[in-house]
């Protein structure tokens, strides 16, 4: 672990690099890009959730004004396109190994830029339209006749998961591409056959969409004179997309740039190539012109990657004080009609047990294609998910058993002293303080004052409903990171590839940068998002940045100290032994002189530097890291429900996160905040909602997907706990993704606590007024009746 003392930037809450650029208007977003002579491509898209593609007419397409031409899944299958190569099954040495029946490969279908048989989703992309102007594609695309056979389709994951279901895949037996399970199921049996208690919960944890503020785009060139591509558009992650849209294009990755600067924002939306990414390119080359594409927010809505849909079917074993004894557990994650990532029903296997001791555990996980959206990695990738399912399954033990909620958690709580601690499913919580973490989260929450909040707020005809949650997630992701450092004549420049999207890398990294080279917060840039420059990296995904940042950035650090000292020995003529480097500069013990970097610097290319010490001064640092790490907090929060209406108000939330070392705390804060307002969101109003008849999605536009604003949150109470991680050096766990964890389980605890007079009663996400009302109502009605 590095030396707290000598940190003068890490742990400071310093101010945004990145904020004066983007808040003036001088961001680089993928739409502020253009190009002489470009030209605007547009989407023909299925309006059918599952069709046959009998034939396509682009004849009065093509004679429409300014079209220059109409591209079908033939085409590009005749000009040699592949499917894109999402390698959705998470590979690292710690994720839970996910296969198909029987310890079979996971059948991934092919997905292809354009669909050469059929559509698999409304929305999906069947033909692409290029013209001089985007008014005239899209006119064009309108004008393209596509000769559908509507197909019987399906979107529920436990429909797909029926014999008799529509197939997606005729190379398939059905639908189901992930039939595993994990466990000690010998020993849970037996822990369940002894239990005082068993009980048990099905819930569903619904779609949701991440809605980035900036809608996707691209804009692609193919320049013949030296037969490389240019691709400008908002990613996760630039070096993985540039393999990506070489493996598309079945080109070398060396000829495909991506230049991705600015991103407005991300969530795991843009972790993975979109079509029309590699088709700009594509289409490019063809046409000789660069062409250019930006989704209308309604094709966001039905074409950007969504997350979340997972089915829980949980059962916990209890003794009769309370302690548990064996979880068993069946998650069924609907992938939609492409398999893009399976990271989330990976990660959240991984941590069925929550944050207790809980001996033995059996998982079945499942995943099944239908006819939706694809899924992939949203924001805490998995965790949220099966947070909710143990969170929400100790609230029903205790409500039924006649525990005390918090009583029932303590005592089955991880303790300090079992870290590291290896759960039942086979992952080894690397540190925390489960316990004092509800501790710090009930003395910020004021639980003390609960009791009588609740008394005031019937007093105004409003109940009040409290919520509590622990949660532990995981943070692994890409293990491979690279770092150049480079130090100029009055400047040290970062080169990495961990591609922010709000985070304030561009801040974080460079503090923890000036700290390890003695340099000035002020004096450090980072480079980030260009292909051409960013050589390598893993990008920005399951919390993984400022920890795989922080250690490359370390090693590398190291590396040039190393350099710089025997530069300096040289100019000095001494030992290297004999140079000593403290604060940026490089000193002898016995000697009034130094060299700082900038010194250095302007010296290492001088004649009477030997060759083998000459040139510029950087180094490149490749480090990789399978070790996960697992942050850790309690949250709560206190919701007024309205007996007339059902309406919901909250009114006080707090959160308590662990996120190991906290490099730079108002960064982190702001993350937290943002993280809660989207785990709220999904729990309360976010819906990506599909109609059962038709399997048409409804929710196409902010007129009808509810999201979180403003005026209807709290201010938050947050609080960061820094136990350290023992996994790489400055012991960073994670911070980005804590607040989004425990948010759908808090909120669903509160307003179950608000509606214990009204039960029994059914309710699953998000939690509307109506749902409420209609849950009150019942319940008056079946006070009166008793009381009759």
């Amino acid at each position: 672990m590095l030396n707290e003392r000598a940190f003068k930037a890490v742990g400071k809450p310093l101010r945004r690099k990145e904020d004066l650029r983007l808040l003036t208007g001088k961001g680089h977003f993928t739409d502020d890009f253009n190009l002489p002579g470009q030209v605007w491509a547009a989407m023909v898209r299925s309006p059918h959730p599952h069709a046959r593609i009998n034939g396509i007419d682009k004849t009065a397409a093509l004679a429409m004004p300014g079209v220059l031409a109409v591209y079908t899944g033939a085409d590009c299958i005749a000009d040699g396109l592949k499917p894109i190569p999402h390698s959705p099954v998470p590979s690292t040495k710690y994720d839970v190994k996910l296969t198909g029946r029987g310890g079979t490969p996971v059948f991934i279908g092919a997905h292809d830029v354009l669909p050469p048989d059929k559509a698999r989703h409304v929305g999906e992309a069947v033909a692409m339209v290029v013209a001089e102007t985007r008014a005239q594609a899209y006119a064009a695309a309108e004008a393209v006749e596509v000769d559908y056979e509507p197909l019987p389709s399906v979107a529920d994951s436990r429909e797909s998961l029926s014999a008799d279901a529509p197939k997606l895949y005729d190379e398939m037996q059905d639908n189901v591409l992930v039939d595993a399970k994990f466990g000690d199921a010998e020993n849970t049996e037996k822990a369940f056959a002894r239990a005082a208690h068993v009980v048990s919960l099905q819930t569903h944890i619904g779609r949701v969409t991440g809605v980035p503020l900036e809608p996707r785009a691209s804009l692609g060139f193919y320049d013949p004179a030296d037969g490389r591509y240019t691709l400008y558009a908002g990613s996760g992650g630039a070096v993985r997309q540039k393999h990506e849209i070489a493996g598309v294009l079945d080109v070398e990755p060396e000829t495909v740039r991506i230049i991705a600067l600015d991103i407005g924002g991300n969530f795991g939306t843009r972790n993975r190539t979109f079509v029309e990414f590699p088709l700009v390119c594509y289409a490019s080359k063809k046409l000789g012109k660069p062409v250019k594409f930006r989704a209308e927010r309604s094709e966001s809505f039905l074409t950007d990657y969504q997350g979340r849909d997972l089915f829980v079917d949980i059962s916990l074993a209890l003794d009769k004080d309370g302690k548990f004894l064996a979880v068993k557990t069946a998650n069924l994650s609907n992938v939609g009609s492409r398999c893009v990532s399976l990271s989330p029903l990976s990660k959240g296997s991984g941590l069925i047990t929550g944050s207790y001791n809980i001996p033995y555990a059996t998982l079945h996980a499942q995943a099944v294609y239908t006819n939706t959206m694809p899924t992939q990695a949203y924001r805490s990738s998995g965790r949220p998910e099966v947070t909710f399912a143990i969170e929400r399954l100790i609230d029903k033990a205790a409500r039924e058993l006649g525990f005390d909620r918090l009583d029932l958690r303590r005592r089955n709580l991880v303790t300090p002293a079992q870290m590291p601690y290896p759960n039942a499913t086979g992952m080894t919580y690397d540190s925390g303080e489960y316990e004092a973490n509800m501790d710090r989260l009930l003395a910020l929450a004021d639980w003390a004052g609960v009791e009588e909040r609740r008394k005031e707020a019937r007093s105004r005809g409003k109940i009040l409903g409290v919520g509590f949650a622990n949660y532990v997630e995981s943070s692994i992701g890409s293990p491979k990171e690279r770092a150049d450092l480079i130090i100029h004549a009055k400047s040290v420049e970062l080169v990495i590839g961990t591609q922010p999207a709000g985070q304030g890398h561009e801040t974080s990294f460079a503090q923890v940068t000036a700290d390890l080279l003695g340099l000035p917060f002020e004096s450090v840039n980072v480079t980030l998002g260009d292909t051409d420059i960013v050589s390598a990296g893993g990008g920005t995904h399951s919390g993984r940045s400022m920890r795989h940042a922080s250690t490359v950035i370390a090693l590398a650090s190291g590396d040039l100290i190393s350099k710089g000292e025997k530069l300096a020995a040289h100019i000095f003529g001494v030992p290297v032994e004999d140079v000593n480097f403290e604060d940026g500069i490089f000193r002898l013990a016995d000697r009034n002189v130094s060299l700082s970097w900038f010194d250095l610097a302007g010296r290492s290319n001088g004649p009477d530097i030997p060759v083998e010490l000459r040139g510029d001064l950087k180094v490149r640092r490749d480090n990789e890291m399978h070790t996960p790490v697992f942050p850790n907090g309690a949250c709560s929060c206190e919701i007024e429900i309205d007996i007339e209406t059902g309406a919901l108000d909250i009114v006080r939330y707090a959160t308590v996160d662990d996120v190991g070392r906290c490099i730079n705390p108002l960064i982190v804060h702001g993350q937290t905040h943002g993280g809660i307002a989207q785990g709220v969101g999904q729990a309360m109003w976010e819906e990506c909602h599909i109609d059962p008849g038709s399997g048409i999605p409804t929710s196409g536009s902010l007129m009808d997907y509810g999201m979180p604003r403003f005026d209807n949150l709290p201010s938050f109470k947050t609080q960061i706990v820094e136990v350290l991680s023992p996994t790489n050096p400055f012991g960073v766990k994670a911070g980005g993704e804590g607040g989004t964890t425990p948010a759908p389980a808090v909120i669903m605890s509160a307003v179950e606590d608000g509606l214990k007079e009204f039960r029994p009663f059914e309710l699953e996400l998000p939690i509307t007024s109506l749902k409420v009302w209609t849950i009150i109502q019942q319940g008056l009605q079946r006070q009166k009746e008793a009381r009759a």
